[in-house]
């Protein structure tokens, strides 16, 4: 069999919501899931028909061996996941009250904030074609911040691609932290995929011609996420417009700027122009927000065919 396209890894948490409209303070029940920015991008390819594999540190507990399980029942490889009994699997709660999501992170000293650079097979970081990383890596602590770059620098000396999220959590670390622990990350992406509002936090300012000069000194492609309707693509210095899909209706937005990137790395895999990779990445951004859920929108290939292809849903 042959190894995987796409290999990501980070920090996968259990996840706990109420079944209710009730917060959770006054819920009477929680529902079990699990999300991680890393492995929601995982799960995306992998319902696309992609190879992919996420690695990364779980707890020997419950909730690790849960979150496995479900990971490789989605069809991603977790051959190089671990179980640890150095730390519990992380956790976090969300809840939604009047329109407003919060979460509630329970991660310090988990089994993955202890991952340390000698943990990684190089063999199976070259195998791929792409390594997808993120920003939230390198905050949980400084031995993580060092297993990401290594990462990096194993992916870069065989040649793999480097896709890179900020996905900058501030309630993990301050502004300039991650301006100095990230930027040297995106000066080293293929595939630089921030949002607007991290753009701002990066390099103090939402400027679109100011952005664009700066992100033009990248030695890679940048995707701007969360415009007004629309996702830029900044490719050799020109600025191209990309429109969002139009959801029916927005349920849970968490997760989509991972969907997007799912829909975004499936286009690039499949040797479309990067215009048509960044529609394939708002399209499962706009799926996955009408479901609950870290992941749980993401849509097949199957069912994104139907909706490129006009195909109305047959009840019965």
């Amino acid at each position: 069999m042959n190894g995987p396209e796409v290999v990501t890894f980070g920090e996968t948490m259990a996840l706990f919501m109420p079944s209710s409209s009730k917060g959770i303070e006054h819920a009477a029940s929680l529902e079990k899931l699990f999300g991680g920015a890393e492995s929601n991008v995982a799960i995306g390819l992998a319902r696309l028909g992609h190879r992919v594999g996420w690695f990364g540190r779980l707890g020997n507990d419950p909730l690790g061996r849960f979150i496995l399980k479900k990971l490789r029942g989605e069809g991603v490889d977790v051959s190089r996941a671990a179980l640890s009994a150095n730390g519990p699997t992380g956790l976090m709660m969300r809840e939604s009250i009047a329109g407003k999501s919060s979460v509630y992170y329970y991660r310090k000293l988990s089994a993955m904030s202890a991952m340390q650079p000698d943990e990684l097979d190089a063999e199976y970081i070259g195998s791929a074609t792409i390594l997808h990383v993120t920003g939230i890596t390198p905050a949980l602590s400084e031995s993580c911040r060092l297993t990401l770059l290594e990462a990096v620098r194993i992916a870069r000396s065989r040649g793999v691609k480097i896709c890179f999220d900020p996905n900058i959590r501030l309630k993990l670390w301050s502004a300039d932290e991650a301006r100095a622990a990230l930027l040297p990350i995106a000066e080293q992406a293929d595939y630089f995929l921030p949002g607007l509002d991290e753009l701002k936090l990066l390099y103090g300012t939402d400027d679109l011609g100011a952005l664009s000069g700066m992100l033009g000194k990248l030695p890679g492609v940048s995707v701007i996420k969360g415009g007004a309707d629309v996702t830029y693509l900044l490719e050799n210095g020109r600025l191209t417009e990309i429109p969002y899909f139009k959801a029916k209706q927005v349920v849970d937005t968490v997760g989509a700027g991972d969907a997007f990137c799912a829909g975004f790395l499936s286009g690039v895999l499949k040797r479309k122009p990067l215009g048509e990779a960044v529609r394939l990445g708002n399209l499962l951004g706009s799926l996955a927000v009408q479901a609950y859920g870290d992941w749980e929108g993401l849509p097949t290939s199957e069912e994104v065919e139907a909706v490129l292809g006009g195909k109305g849903h047959v009840e019965r």
